[in-house]
């Protein structure tokens, strides 16, 4: 496998989305939403401060989360055959430790983590409970409890890379942010985050509503968390809107190629009736891919238990 060791941020690609009528100047297809925004720039990122979180509540879950360990298949190295591969990563190389380490030289905050995603990888719908709901977090092994006290701050946080509607390339564009989350309309909403949060790790999780050169975009990404010493997670999703499974297949080639862990959320949810998706009433045409409540929880704890897993690997002295 190719390996391009450059900084660290930690990038986890999230499967499920949201509509996105609610977004600044983009085409609005019922059926497929495909954008393409202009070429990505890049700029150096300023120095940064990084802010006191705020945490706004959030309706907790009817019930403690389930501690998910679903493993199904396989894995092989193959790109191709992604399906097979396990729920949380088995990570292996240990290269990512030097990205890791470089990005605390670069000042990155070795307590914060960012999430790149659609409205459903916002704090009321993916992790801000564990910060907000004492019996969800009670509820965890201990090991886990350990990760969300190392990251607080981090899980209910709102921030201008996880919108509704966006998609890789509007992580590019300087209004997808609108200047608010304390972003100025000279950068992006990539270059905004890591200068306000200077996180160590990145999810990213990104794919429902996809565009023509998602791939392209997702390079860039990848470049320039690594870069900024960030080490990114990828993900796949829960959806096929696509069709052809494209989106999770080029995670999977993305993952391999850049020696990447990949958060498998497809394979957490396989087992489920149309695989935990559901078609909202007052978004017919979007069809099926918003995540039932058993989806959501598996997709909560699944991510956290890839978060700590790669946490674990990168802070962990080399033998």
């Amino acid at each position: 496998m190719k390996r391009i060791f450059i900084s660290t941020l930690v990038v986890c690609v999230i499967l499920s989305a949201c509509g996105a009528e609610s977004t600044p100047s983009l085409s609005q297809n019922p059926q497929i939403q495909i954008i393409d925004h202009p070429s990505p720039t890049s700029a150096p990122l300023p120095t940064a401060t990084r802010k006191p979180r705020q945490i706004s509540p959030i309706t907790p879950l009817p019930s403690p989360t389930a501690f998910i360990t679903a493993t199904p298949g396989t894995p092989t190295a193959d790109p191709a055959e992604w399906k097979s591969w396990p729920v949380v990563p088995e990570i292996m190389d240990t290269s990512l430790q030097k990205v890791y380490e470089r990005g605390l030289t670069l000042g990155n905050d070795s307590h914060a983590f960012s999430i790149f995603g659609d409205c459903q990888a916002r704090p009321a719908e993916f992790f801000g409970v564990f910060e907000t709901d004492p019996q969800v977090f009670e509820s965890l092994p201990s090991e886990l409890r350990e990760t969300v006290l190392n990251f607080e701050g981090s899980f209910n946080r709102e921030s201008p890379t996880a919108q509704d509607g966006t998609t890789p390339g509007a992580l590019f564009w300087n209004q997808w942010h609108r200047g608010e989350y304390g972003c100025s309309l000279a950068e992006t909403p990539v270059e905004c985050e890591l200068r306000i949060h200077r996180p160590s790790f990145v999810i990213i999780q990104i794919g429902t509503h996809f565009e023509s050169r998602n791939t392209e975009y997702l390079r860039t990404i990848i470049t320039q968390l690594m870069d900024a010493g960030v080490v990114p997670i990828l993900a796949t999703k829960a959806d096929n809107r696509e069709l052809d499974d494209r989106i999770n297949r080029d995670m999977a080639m993305l993952a391999d190629e850049y020696d990447l862990p990949l958060w498998n959320f497809w394979a957490a949810v396989s087992d489920l009736p149309n695989r935990g998706l559901y078609r909202r009433d007052d978004r017919p045409l979007q069809g099926a891919i918003y995540l039932t409540d058993e989806a959501a929880q598996r997709h909560r704890m699944t991510g956290l238990e890839t978060l700590n897993a790669v946490w674990r690997m990168v802070t962990t002295p080399s033998r």
